[in-house]
């Protein structure tokens, strides 16, 4: 059974060693820091730890109470609610981003944000919303089977002591599912990180606006700049390496089996 088990092993090891040597063979070591220097590269990274944070954090404001509503909660269209919350999870990103485009370019939700003085369309807050559109859905998830796996009779026992429902949640319900939420964020953020067909259609691919790191590699693949496209690919690499070992020293349960991403097109 061992030697049936091995060569699938070494045939997937193979594939993804071949990967990584795909990336970093045409890499021009010499150039490496070089373009690590670069104005282009450092305003890339820049924008995508800026957008990709922000997008975790309002994943996780969304994300957490409405878990814990879906775990301890029963309602009307339930089902319906959280199969729709579901649904980014499962749409290709270009087709989520298509259709947010849409939307913000109606009429009236374009009069409305012109009144409010909001510009979200092709710019970093258009990037921040597309990252939270794909992101908030799995954090949802992340939650809700978090507090669900509590044992629910700790936070009956809070209440009979006398605290509130907002203080047995504080208190109780969120120390109790922390480490999942935690790997939860973490797989959020990488998400958002590398996010690029959503983001591709509502905050456009722009050079010094809207260029993240995987709008990066798109655009300097399309120009011919092979180098600084392979760089924004190894940081996004390094990225995940580190999502996983982080993902694995909080003990999170998400580390054993969870994809990180989803960034296609």
């Amino acid at each position: 059974m061992r030697c049936l088990c091995l060569l699938p092993l070494g045939l997937l090891v193979l594939l993804i060693t071949g990967v990584l040597a795909g990336l970093f063979l045409p890499l021009p070591i010499a150039q490496i820091m070089e373009t690590l220097a670069s104005a282009e590269i450092r305003f890339a990274l820049r924008l995508t730890v800026g957008t990709s944070m922000l997008a975790a954090a309002i994943a996780l404001i969304l994300g957490v109470p409405t878990g814990y509503l879906l775990a301890r909660q029963d309602f009307p269209g339930k089902v319906l609610v959280d199969t729709l919350i579901d649904l980014p999870m499962t749409m290709t990103p270009l087709v989520a981003g298509v259709g947010l485009l849409f939307l913000l370019g109606s009429d009236g939700i374009r009069q409305v944000l012109d009144r409010l003085g909001i510009q979200l369309l092709f710019t970093p807050w258009g990037a921040v919303l597309a990252q939270v559109l794909i992101a908030a859905p799995i954090m949802t998830r992340t939650s809700r089977s978090a507090f669900a796996s509590s044992d629910v009779r700790f936070e009956q026992a809070a209440q009979t002591l006398g605290l509130k429902p907002w203080q047995v949640f504080l208190r109780i319900s969120l120390p109790m599912a922390r480490p999942v939420i935690l790997g939860g964020l973490v797989l959020c953020w990488a998400r958002a990180v590398g996010e690029f067909g959503a983001t591709l259609m509502v905050a456009g691919a722009t050079r010094f606006r809207t260029e993240t790191l995987p709008m990066a590699v798109y655009l300097n693949i399309s120009s011919g700049e092979v180098g600084i496209a392979l760089v924004c690919a190894w940081l996004l690499i390094l990225t995940g390496f580190i999502v996983l070992l982080t993902m694995r020293w909080i003990g999170s349960p998400l580390g054993a089996g969870t994809p990180l991403t989803r960034s296609g097109a």
